[in-house]
């Protein structure tokens, strides 16, 4: 039946996604991340909290996009599972406050009771957080549920123990050099039509057009699925946070890890430059070495990535296909993108790329 249904609507889904999805869309995203910040600070904890952050003492650990699922072939999470608890019991001992931002579970395609049942263990250690005080869930668009849903509230105290609310946002206050920095963190999917709508809008995506396509098996095309969305989604969200007055932003969304305003390859690509101007041919060959499997792509890359201002982040996701799992710690004074895979059955943390705080005020205050 699932392939003559899917036969039969598969060109009309198709075309009603392309109508009614919503490519990226500058001015949307600027107006919903504007609102959504300024709502924050001026009413706390309605729409998310504002917390004081001691940034050479605090710990913070920002995890996204785990779309924990029901352990069959459309789960995403399952083969990273087991990283992530990993992951979460290192950073329990050591007294981190977990900042969950969105999309944690997979309820465009599975019941909460799916979802909770095939996820005990992984929700008992985000529990022990709860326990003390240090956890904080933001809604993502795979889990609208618990924004627009008169019984999440009852839903998450039965998940946690003790009554919790999810919300849209949190904003770190850090004082550095005796400059105040906000830390805004958020899932990313403002501005996106079939995501931060209207009430009705978010109903009807959540709980009808997101388990009917999920159903069919036809890519909605969303921006974590789509290279060239996913690349113009995360340049909106630097350019509204470069435009800002002493703001970082931290999403995820677009499963797709930032550091510094760059990914990876435009990292690359700017230590190439930089390599270049000095002379320096030890790190211009490892770089070729390291870039040689997507020369193509690299030698595309045209921008001059020294100028951008490193004001946005973004942490990946929880649930890449080999099991690895990314995302931004805050420590004494540093902020990291960090990659966790299991090794055997040793849990593997790596710095990928880290920054001290300082460094980063030094250069946005400029």
């Amino acid at each position: 039946m699932r392939r003559l249904l899917r036969f039969l609507l598969l060109r009309p889904v198709l075309w009603a996604a392309r109508k009614f999805d919503s490519n990226p869309d500058k001015a949307r995203i600027y107006d919903a991340l504007t609102k959504l910040f300024n709502s924050i600070l001026k009413n706390p904890d309605k729409l998310g909290p504002v917390l004081p952050f001691d940034s050479t003492a605090d710990r913070i650990i920002i995890f996204s996009d785990q779309h924990k699922g029901a352990r069959n072939g459309a789960d995403d999470f399952m083969m990273a599972a087991t990283t992530y608890l990993a992951a979460l019991d290192y950073y329990n001992e050591r007294q981190f406050r977990f900042i969950n931002l969105g999309d944690c579970e997979e309820l465009w395609e599975n019941t909460l009771n799916r979802v909770r049942k095939n996820n005990r263990e992984q929700f008992a250690a985000e529990t022990a957080f709860v326990q003390r005080d240090a956890f904080i869930k933001i809604i993502g668009n795979h889990d609208l549920y618990w924004g627009n849903d008169p019984l999440a509230g009852l839903e998450l105290e039965s998940l946690y123990g003790r009554k919790l609310k999810a919300y849209e946002g949190v904003i770190l206050n850090t004082v550095i050099k005796g400059k105040e920095l906000r830390i805004f963190c958020t899932h990313g999917h403002q501005g996106d039509a079939n995501s931060d709508g209207n009430w009705f809008t978010k109903f009807f995506i959540s709980r009808i057009w997101g388990p009917f396509q999920s159903y069919l098996r036809i890519n909605p095309n969303e921006p974590s699925n789509n290279a060239y969305k996913k690349t113009v989604h995360n340049e909106i969200m630097y350019e509204w946070s470069a435009e800002q007055d002493h703001i970082l932003l931290i999403t995820g969304h677009t499963h797709q890890p930032v550091f510094e305003s760059l990914t990876h390859i435009e990292r690359l690509y700017r230590q190439l430059d930089i390599a270049k101007n000095a002379q320096d041919e030890p790190t211009i060959q490892k770089i070729r070495e390291e870039t040689h499997s997507y020369q193509k792509r690299f030698d595309l890359l045209t921008f001059d990535y020294k100028k951008m201002l490193p004001t946005y982040f973004n942490t990946g996701c929880c649930c890449f296909s080999d099991g690895d799992i990314t995302g931004i710690e805050l420590e004494n004074g540093w902020i990291r993108l960090i990659k966790w895979k299991m090794t055997g059955e040793t849990p593997d943390r790596t710095i990928l790329e880290e920054m001290p705080l300082e460094a980063i005020m030094d250069r946005i205050s400029r």
